[in-house]
């Protein structure tokens, strides 16, 4: 296990046991959508406004089954993603995803109590099955399926669950808000991955070209006849020589190589 899953993980466990369902804190970290923009009057009256829920909401769940299941996902996709993706862009992908559960649930379900790590865990699973889509997964260690393929199937239960109202106390909107929120996450990270890469291929090519043009310059210019210019442009010329051996053709300013250039066509 790498060492964010195993902290996510403690984490949520330790939050299950500290923190009852029943009690006054539980209900004080719950995600109310409300709440976070201030307008809760009811679940907490004396509490309205609690933006923290946004983050605190993903490690509460509503019993040990919630927990387990949760947890199964983030300990069996989440190593990998996190060798992958290293430490930041790993727990970036964990939060970003439970933030994006939370979003959807703002728009499509506003007075719905919402507690769990479901749409960050959902975040993983898009991220396995993006980066390893043809991975076998084996449902009730039987049933082998596709990565992609279990993805889908997710995707398409939550739409209808979310939308027809089916399979009532599941935040299925949390779900899609994970799985949409994961996705453009790692379509960004690897866009930018993507990005230095080029960049830096780019730098070290240019690096190259500069060696390759000083080293055709230098040859240029040690190719002047001397013994042909004036005697003013002579010494200067000489001078400019004797610094490009000792500093090589890039210590001199651009005025300088321009002169240099004139001078090789005298």
């Amino acid at each position: 296990m790498t060492p964010w899953v195993m902290r996510l993980i403690i984490a949520n466990v330790l939050t299950f046991v500290a923190v009852p369902a029943t009690s006054d804190l539980y209900r004080i970290l719950t995600l109310f959508p409300p709440a976070v923009i201030g307008l809760d009057n009811a679940y907490f009256p004396g509490m309205p406004f609690r933006p923290w829920t946004l983050i605190t909401y993903m490690f509460l769940h509503a019993g040990i089954g919630h927990l387990f299941f949760n947890m199964i996902g983030l300990y069996f996709f989440g190593p990998r993603l996190e060798a992958r993706l290293g430490s930041r862009g790993f727990l970036s992908l964990y939060f970003l995803s439970g933030l994006g559960g939370a979003l959807l649930m703002f728009l499509f379900s506003y007075v719905s109590l919402v507690v769990g790590a479901s749409g960050a865990v959902f975040g993983i699973l898009i991220g396995f099955a993006m980066y390893w889509p043809d991975e076998r997964i084996y449902i009730w260690g039987i049933l082998p399926v596709p990565a992609r393929i279990l993805v889908a199937f997710l995707v398409a239960t939550s739409l209808y669950s979310g939308f027809s109202g089916a399979g009532g106390g599941v935040a299925h909107f949390a779900h899609l808000g994970g799985l949409a929120a994961g996705f453009l996450f790692l379509r960004y990270h690897d866009w930018h991955v993507g990005k230095d890469k080029r960049e830096f291929v780019s730098k070290v090519s240019a690096t190259s070209s500069d060696k390759t043009s000083g080293r055709e310059a230098k040859r240029r210019w040690s190719a002047i006849d001397v013994s042909r210019l004036h005697e003013l442009n002579r010494s200067e010329v000489e001078a400019l020589l004797r610094r490009v051996e000792a500093e090589g053709p890039s210590g001199l300013s651009p005025e300088e190589r321009a002169f240099l250039d004139r001078m090789v066509d005298q």
